[in-house]
């Protein structure tokens, strides 16, 4: 195709040539009117090689156009004759082919997005500011406002939300908003940004989903796994102690019974009486779960009641020389006091034993206040909680301590549910964070 076109060029212009030299040659035998039509003839090649070049020149920019605005409406042959056309028609369609296959991962993505139960919106930052980039219907769903395309908007129909968002200064956050719900109560909403940058634009993520709906999702997979824990320590005791009575029944069913007969019975009732110690220990601890009493709420100032519990577990501190650092603000709250005790020892007791074999053991209890609820501070630089068991920490009788009952947190979450608060835990770089959240 290249050299046909090439071909076809050079013909044209020879022909041209030809016709003028013929044009000259007539012009000099006087043949005037031969030497007019040679000299159109040769004119008219040269004008239709200059068209040729236009016409394709101009179709390989219409073409280089289309690409740069991404307008692929045109449907040009596949096979040219120019070289340059060619090249612009084969990059034409490789960019067409792109943008078809982008378009369909844009489609498959936002579907995606769209049938998330978790609310999404994605800024783009322009020009040191910031525009929408996309937000699914369940975003719009929970604020309750318009699909704007423009950030600002958000300003005016939901302050609280683009307040929270721009002191961020639109990077990494956790927070917590509360949206009201038909006018009739209020629903928590888990409120997190991330930063993404690419080389050539910096979007912010932000996701809002339902703290109840996180809370029931993991209390249906801590009952899944409540109820394997049962099963083992059920199996565990009930299985030696039916084998050691089956034991003991083939015995008394002899005739005779020898001297060593009756020790293997003493020890059998020994062992019977101890598994048995085990499984009423184990109800009890769960009853102490399943059967949490109503809280007896009632105003109470936190600080008092956090120094007491610091003073009852002063001397452990000090007998495993651990540094124990308090920033007590003190705030009001609704809740039951020895409950809050409870609670509060638990924590302590954990953050004891993450940090007992450390040599630099730190924990540090502080309070603060946010959106209007209060939060009890829990912190330790102790060996922290690995990846795999931290989907378990609030199952109970789950522990990774030999004498550990594996209630206490699991204690400390009912409580913490009774008072319509909840418990939230954050690994750190070094240690744990353990915090109760009150209304």
């Amino acid at each position: 195709m290249k050299t046909k076109f090439y071909i076809i060029q050079i013909a044209i212009l020879l022909l041209g040539l030809v016709f003028g030299i013929l044009a000259f040659d007539c012009y000099e035998s006087g043949k005037w009117i031969t030497a007019l039509l040679f000299l159109c003839l040769s004119v008219f090649m040269v004008i239709l090689n200059i068209r040729n070049a236009q016409q394709s020149g101009k179709e390989t920019e219409q073409i280089l156009q289309a690409i740069n605005h991404k307008d692929f409406s045109l449907f040009p042959d596949k096979k040219q004759n120019d070289p340059l056309k060619q090249k612009a028609v084969d990059l034409y369609y490789q960019e067409k082919e792109k943008n078809t296959d982008v378009l369909s991962f844009k489609v498959l993505y936002e579907n995606i997005l769209n049938q998330l139960d978790i609310g999404i919106m994605i800024l783009k930052e322009n020009t040191n500011d910031w525009e929408i980039f996309y937000s699914n219907p369940k975003f719009i769903e929970i604020l309750k406002v318009p699909k704007y395309n423009r950030w600002s908007l958000y300003e005016e129909k939901s302050p609280e939300f683009f307040k929270l968002i721009k002191d961020t200064d639109y990077r990494e956050s956790q927070d917590f908003m509360e949206v009201s719900i038909n006018q009739s109560g209020f629903q928590t909403y888990s409120l997190r940004t991330t930063r993404l940058e690419t080389p050539r634009e910096d979007f912010c993520i932000i996701s809002l989903e339902s703290v109840q709906k996180i809370i029931e999702r993991k209390e249906k997979m801590a009952w899944n796994n409540l109820m394997k824990v049962i099963s083992h320590e059920l199996l565990n005791t009930l299985t030696p102690i039916n084998s050691l009575i089956r034991n003991m029944e083939y015995i008394t069913d002899q005739e005779e019974i020898s001297r060593d007969d009756q020790e293997e019975i003493k020890e059998s009732l020994k062992i019977v009486n101890n598994k048995s110690e085990q499984l009423l220990n184990f109800i009890n601890n769960y009853r102490q779960v399943a059967e949490l009493p109503k809280p007896k709420l009632q105003k109470i100032s936190i600080r008092p009641v956090i120094e007491k519990v610091l003073r009852l577990m002063e001397s452990e501190f000090q007998n495993k020389n651990i540094i124990l650092t308090a920033n007590i603000k003190d705030y009001m709250i609704l809740a039951d006091e020895k409950m809050l005790e409870r609670s509060l020892i638990n924590l302590l007791t954990n953050a004891l034993h993450a940090v007992e074999d450390s040599d630099n053991g730190k924990i540090k209890i502080s309070t603060d206040q946010q959106n209007t609820r209060t939060v009890i501070q829990v912190e330790d630089n102790g060996i922290g909680i690995s990846e795999q068991i931290s989907d378990k920490i609030f199952l109970p009788f789950f522990t990774t301590r030999n004498s550990g009952s594996g209630i206490g947190l699991t204690l400390t979450k009912s409580i913490m549910e009774a008072h319509n608060g909840y418990i939230n835990f954050r690994k750190q770089q070094q240690g744990s964070i353990f915090e109760l959240w009150f209304t």
